[in-house]
């Protein structure tokens, strides 16, 4: 199934390029997390994002009420029983977000070389001259000379709907700016994001709390997207609260990277948080431009060899208003999963854009073509080297799962975990097959009410490359005799049938435990 592996260093035979792509069940091991909002809520839109690859859902709270977005959740849990499709929920925070307060939503035209005041007196309407801010402290942070930055929604780079601003002059709390480019900014909310520059508000603000304690904690929600984590402690804080709220003890925190601060810390963070969210919209207005890729590989490379997910943002923005990328997204697509990115997150494109089931399509075909050169022989001599001897038990068993899964040229990897840990470490490898995670709930008390652990773990793995869950019956404990094992596997084998990545005389690689130890075997299928 994996002989025609192309490397890119390989030379490639040019018609084989043209050659049409064979369908599969899993159309890309890259995961896509799609932003629900306006144009993306309906049950029937939903179902259809699912069917072209979606496998997160990210609700992001900078707009819309709990309500409005209470009921988007409702819509995709009917679109998950209808489509059969696992669907994992991401909850964004705003943290520290400056934002542009436009209440009566007119236009603002800015003209360059003209002055503009910043106040955060919020009683003054928005104007070509005034704009009012959400911060009070603004003045007492930046200093003549410094850049600042307004943008509708998020930063697309286009010169004609977002303003960048120098900073003449502090005048008390208002601060006094040139405006360095001709645009109109439109909507009503516009976010302001200071380039280089510390803004002294908390990461997770009382909003935030009261957003994850009245709608994350009931919804029990499998990610929080940390919004601007500038510390190891921002992560440390979020964790702490979560864990006051129940069911949320379990739920992964993904830090966001989003300015310098952030970056500056980045080794401490990556080791507390659970995933990595590269959000290059506003790191590309924090860095210079030309260090934006920079950034990209060497954070891409360190989660991977943490094997941490790692997601990436702001790929395809010219889809939210048309049919087809541009050249140069389709390309960034493509690198981001040849730097290694486990997820790509799409905002704007499936929040307010016009073709959000196109956008996930299209996104998974670059994934699933870049998977196909992607040089696994290299990454796994790297990742092995990284890691070190002597090796965990358990890293040993996943790199070998993976180096015989590749030697034998099984069609797929079946993994018997509860905790999940063990399934993800086996993606660390980045296997060139897909990876059944077979979830084994587990049964827990409070002292009050028995319940099953395992959902949570089976829809955690969707955020991760190459791995795709399956919730096992909860009379088959993993670690039970081989009898058992093995009716679960069958169980496994005919999902894996069903779906079409196992065939009659496929090899594949299990791993599981057998009492105190963890066995990889390699089985091969009759008719």
């Amino acid at each position: 199934m994996h002989s025609t592996n192309l490397l890119l260093e390989e030379p490639i035979r040019m018609a084989s390029i043209l050659e049409p792509s064979k369908p599969s069940f899993f159309p890309a091991m890259t995961k896509i997390v799609g932003t629900l909002g306006p144009k993306s809520r309906s049950v029937d839109t939903i179902s259809s994002c699912l069917k072209a690859g979606m496998s997160v859902a990210r609700f992001d709270f900078s707009w819309g009420d709990a309500e409005y977005h209470q009921e988007t959740l409702e819509n995709l849990k009917v679109a998950i029983k209808s489509t059969k499709k696992l669907c994992a929920v991401m909850l964004d925070t705003v943290g520290p977000e400056l934002q542009v307060v436009n209440k009566s939503e007119a236009s603002i035209s800015l003209e360059e070389n003209g002055t503009v005041i910043l106040t955060p007196d919020q009683g003054q309407e928005a104007s070509s001259q005034v704009l009012p801010i959400n911060f009070a402290g603004l003045a007492k942070a930046v200093k003549p000379g410094d850049t600042i930055f307004v943008g509708q929604y998020l930063f697309t780079g286009s010169e004609t709907t977002s303003v960048w601003l120098e900073v003449s002059q502090i005048k008390g709390d208002d601060v006094v700016c040139v405006i360095k480019n001709t645009a109109t900014l439109a909507g009503s909310l516009f976010t302001l994001h200071c380039s280089q520059i510390h803004i002294d508000l908390p990461t997770l603000s009382d909003e935030d709390k009261e957003v994850i304690r009245k709608w994350g904690a009931p919804n029990k929600i499998d990610f929080l997207s940390l919004s601007y984590t500038r510390h190891v402690e921002d992560v440390r804080q979020a964790r702490e609260f979560l864990s006051k709220l129940g069911d949320l003890s379990q739920t992964q925190i993904f830090a966001k990277i989003e300015n310098v601060e952030g970056l500056n810390n980045f080794d401490e963070i990556l080791q507390e948080a659970d995933g990595i969210i590269l959000s290059r919209g506003n790191l590309g207005i924090d860095l210079p431009p030309e260090k934006v890729f920079l950034f990209q590989k060497s954070a891409l490379h360190k989660c991977n060899m943490a094997g941490k997910p790692a997601v990436v943002t702001r790929v395809v923005d010219s889809m939210t208003d048309n049919l087809r990328p541009t050249r140069a997204e389709a390309t960034d697509v493509a690198n981001a999963v040849l730097d290694g990115s486990d997820a790509i997150l799409l905002g704007a494109e499936t929040l307010r854009g016009l073709y959000p089931v196109e956008t996930i399509s299209i996104v998974g075909k670059i994934c699933a073509e870049a998977e196909k050169v992607f040089n696994q022989d290299l990454y796994f001599k790297r990742t092995v080297k990284h890691v070190g001897e002597p090796m965990t038990h358990l890293e040993s068993i996943a790199s070998s799962a993976v180096r015989a899964a590749i030697k034998v040229k099984a069609s797929v990897i079946i993994c018997f975990t509860s905790s999940g840990r063990a399934a993800r470490l086996i993606a660390k490898y980045r296997p060139t097959m897909p990876v059944l995670s077979v979830v084994i709930p587990r049964l827990k008390t409070n002292q009050l009410r028995w319940s099953f652990t395992g959902a949570f773990e089976a829809r955690q793995s969707l955020v991760v490359r190459g791995l795709f869950p399956m919730l096992a019956d909860p009379r088959h404990p993993a670690e039970s005799t081989s009898a058992t094992n093995e009716s679960v596997l069958k169980v496994a084998l005919d999902h894996g049938k069903v779906s079409g990545v196992i065939k009659s005389h496929d090899r594949v690689v299990v791993c599981q435990k057998v009492g105190d130890s963890s066995v990889v075997k390699i089985i091969e299928l009759d008719d």
